[in-house]
C-alpha cells in the first residue's frame, strides 16, 4: 500500500539525562513538520560512537536514510557545531558541542541534494547547511563589532525568549520575499554562532538589519539539480500557526516534499 503522507526525516540531538544519553527532538520542531508541512515526522538517532552506542553508519550509511525519506528537516539545538568542521578555532572550555549530530547532518545534507530530497533547516540546522556546503561561521557573534547580541534574553519565560525581537529583510526577488509576498518581517533569535563566510552555492534570502545573513536557499541548478533547500536562522516552528511566514515557510516545505514523494512512487 502506497504512503498517506510523506516522510521527514528529524536529526536528532544526543541529550545527557542524568547517567544516560538520548536521542531526541524538541516537540515543537515534530509538530510543525506533522501539522505545518502535513508530513509524518520520523526521528533519525545520531551517528558516531556514543555511551551505550556503536556508530549507526557500521550499519547504514547517510544514502540508505535519504533513500527512505520524502523530506528533511533540521531543527535548532543548545549545542553549536564543531570548528573544526570548518576550520575554526577550537571552542572556548565549557561550549556545548555534540560531535554525534554533527556526524549525521553534514552527511545527510550533500546526500539529500545527491537524491533530490528537500532540506528544511532552522538555527543549527542553518548553519549546518552553509557548513556542508563549504562556508564558515562566527563563534560569537555578539562579541564581533557592528553585530548586535543576537542571544535570548534568559531572564525572560519561554514566550518572551521566542517571540520577535529584530527585523529582517527578505532579498528582492527571492524565494522566501515570493513565498511570503513580504519585503521584511519580525523575528525571534536565539543563537550566538552565525554565519562567517557564506558557502558558493548558497544564496541570501534575507539579512538583518545588522547584516548577519539570516536565510539562504541553494543556488538553483547547483550540482545539476534543482533540489530544494531552504535555512533560516530564526525559530519558524515556534507557534507556526499563528505567524503568516512561519506558515508559508512550513506550507511550502510540505509541498515540496509531497512532490518528492510522488516522483520516487512514479
Amino acid at each position: 500500500m502506497p504512503k498517506s503522507l510523506p516522510l521527514v526525516g528529524i536529526a536528532c540531538d544526543v541529550i545527557a539525562n542524568g547517567l544516560h544519553q538520548f536521542h531526541g527532538a524538541g516537540e515543537k520542531y515534530i509538530n510543525a513538520v506533522a501539522h505545518g508541512a502535513n508530513a509524518m515526522p520520523m526521528l533519525l538517532p545520531a551517528f558516531g560512537d556514543g555511551t551505550d552506542i556503536v556508530d549507526l553508519s557500521s550499519l547504514y550509511t547517510a544514502a540508505d536514510i535519504v533513500s527512505h525519506i520524502d523530506g528533511l528537516f533540521l531543527t535548532g539545538s543548545p549545542s553549536n557545531i564543531q570548528p573544526h568542521h570548518f576550520n575554526g578555532p577550537a571552542h572556548e572550555q565549557g561550549t556545548l558541542e555534540d560531535p554525534q549530530r554533527d556526524s549525521l547532518t553534514l552527511e545527510l545534507i550533500n546526500e539529500c541534494i545527491r537524491q533530490g530530497v528537500p532540506v528544511l533547516a532552522v538555527c543549527r540546522g542553518f548553519q549546518e547547511l552553509n557548513v556542508a556546503f563549504g562556508g564558515t561561521l562566527h563563534a560569537k557573534i555578539h562579541e564581533i563589532e557592528g553585530y548586535h547580541d543576537h542571544r535570548e534574553d534568559k531572564t525572560k519565560d519561554r514566550d518572551g525568549q521566542y517571540g520577535p525581537v529584530h527585523s529582517v529583510s527578505f532579498t528582492e526577488g527571492g524565494r522566501l520575499q515570493a513565498l511570503t509576498g513580504e519585503n521584511s518581517w519580525q523575528v525571534n533569535s536565539l543563537h550566538s554562532q552565525g554565519i562567517n563566510q557564506l558557502a558558493e552555492s548558497l544564496v541570501i534570502e534575507a539579512v538583518a538589519d545588522d547584516g548577519l545573513v539570516e536565510a539562504v536557499s541553494l543556488a538553483s541548478g547547483d550540482n545539476g539539480q534543482d533540489t530544494w533547500v531552504m535555512g533560516v536562522q530564526w525559530h519558524p516552528e515556534w507557534q507556526f500557526e499563528s505567524n503568516k511566514v512561519s506558515v508559508a515557510v512550513f506550507r511550502e516545505f510540505g509541498r515540496q516534499v509531497l512532490n518528492a514523494m510522488g516522483a520516487r512512487n512514479r
